[in-house]
């Protein structure tokens, strides 16, 4: 059931303001959402003027020094704290990665799964995840995906558990229609079970409270071009470093505890980092990581709960709007078990992408409609402005609620 709001947060919603924090002040870094109606966060983020000046930075000391490179390595490193501190773990438990897809890899290939053991993943979750554990049934692996329900917690996934199961791996929330899985109660299912939890945060980190301990996540994989406001191409992967019978399905100098001095090869020295930089390859995306340490410090700034409950808001409205056009929504409605963020329409594709493109409004196409995932930049008006854009062309029966 959707939560009624406090006369504080109606008058709020009927100024166009946040409860909790300027929004006004946070559009001003954020150009292209002036130009347009930004409502397609869930793809990807418009650049921020922060996150560009970090680039800029990095870009303009290559150019001017040929390349400060340990400045940069050293930034490389407050980045890590940076993010290890946003997902409470620590400094040594973060890898950089090129993506989230790499980091499902990375950590399916990581778990000693033999022929015959089972990994149970969620039917309809991101497909990257489950191509990273399908791809281990070339070594007598079994996937077997339990159905999408609006809830899903442990006891969705405890009658699928028997003897030969050995991991779970899931999204937090989910690409497609929002739903936010308990991952905590997944967590606490397979530490009583003993099984590898593998978890994708790409959806929610930047928007949802991450904390990987009460996760309790042997793995946590994410890009970082949604909810951390950068540019596509990095990656990260959180390892509980106490599983130290994890290994990288790769080596490279970068995994190693210790790098040849003279970067000779040797076989007899091959013990592992016994930090996350086992599963590095080394040469990490610089601007990339320069540019993730600036949009943590925005991040941080408002606080990751704030803009979480200002997205609350913004599908609180969104919902209302839908219901008084009687639309239906895809997905869950419940503020516990949805995502704050993202949200689909049934209104077919097909038919009201282009309306959307035509009239400035930024969406994306999905596989029940028309997804709408808002970020920290969204205001009420945005919202306002998609419900006209509806209302004025009106919908089929087909789309209406039941």
């Amino acid at each position: 059931m959707q939560r009624s709001q406090s006369p504080a947060g109606r008058a709020h919603q009927e100024s166009g303001m946040s409860r909790h924090y300027d929004v006004g002040a946070v559009r001003k870094e954020f150009p292209a959402v002036e130009r347009i109606t930004y409502l397609d966060a869930g793809f990807q983020t418009p650049l921020a003027r922060p996150v560009k000046a970090a680039i800029d930075l990095f870009l303009r000391e290559g150019l001017e020094t040929a390349g400060p490179k340990s400045v940069w390595l050293d930034r490389v490193e407050l980045t890590r704290e940076k993010l290890a501190r946003f997902l409470g773990v620590a400094a040594d438990e973060i890898a950089f990665t090129k993506n989230t897809s790499e980091s499902m890899n990375i950590a399916a290939n990581a778990l000693p799964l033999r022929a015959g053991d089972k990994v149970l993943m969620i039917h309809g979750d991101h497909p990257n995840n489950a191509y990273a554990f399908l791809n281990l049934r070339r070594k007598g692996v079994t996937v077997e995906f339990v159905p999408m329900t609006e809830i899903v917690n442990a006891d969705s996934l405890r009658p699928h558990i028997d003897a030969s199961t050995r991991a779970i791996s899931m999204s937090q929330v989910t690409f497609h229609a929002g739903h936010r899985f308990d991952v905590e109660s997944v967590g606490a299912l397979c530490d009583e079970q003993g099984l590898y939890f593998v978890v994708d945060v790409m959806q929610a980190i930047g928007v949802v409270p991450i904390d990987a301990k009460a996760m309790r996540a042997t793995f946590i994989g994410s890009g970082s071009h949604k909810g951390l406001l950068v540019p596509q191409g990095l990656g990260l992967l959180y390892w509980d470093k106490s599983r130290i019978e994890l290994e990288p399905a790769y080596l490279a100098a970068a995994s190693l505890a210790e790098v040849p001095a003279d970067l000779i090869a040797r076989p007899d020295q091959l013990e592992l980092a016994p930090s996350a930089r086992r599963f590095e390859l080394g040469n990490f995306n610089l601007p990339a990581i320069h540019a993730l340490g600036a949009s943590l410090d925005m991040i941080e700034a408002l606080g990751v709960q704030n803009i979480q409950n200002h997205c609350l808001d913004l599908g609180d409205h969104l919902i209302a709007g839908l219901d008084a056009l009687d639309v239906r929504l895809v997905g869950p409605r419940d503020r516990q078990h949805r995502a704050p963020h993202i949200y689909v329409i049934a209104l077919p594709a097909a038919e009201w992408l282009g309306h959307f493109e035509q009239n400035g409004v930024r969406v994306s196409p999905e596989r029940d409609g028309i997804r709408v995932s808002f970020g920290m930049f969204n205001t009420f008006a945005d919202v306002d402005r998609l419900i006209d854009i509806i209302k004025r062309r009106g919908v089929k029966p087909s789309s209406r609620a039941a």
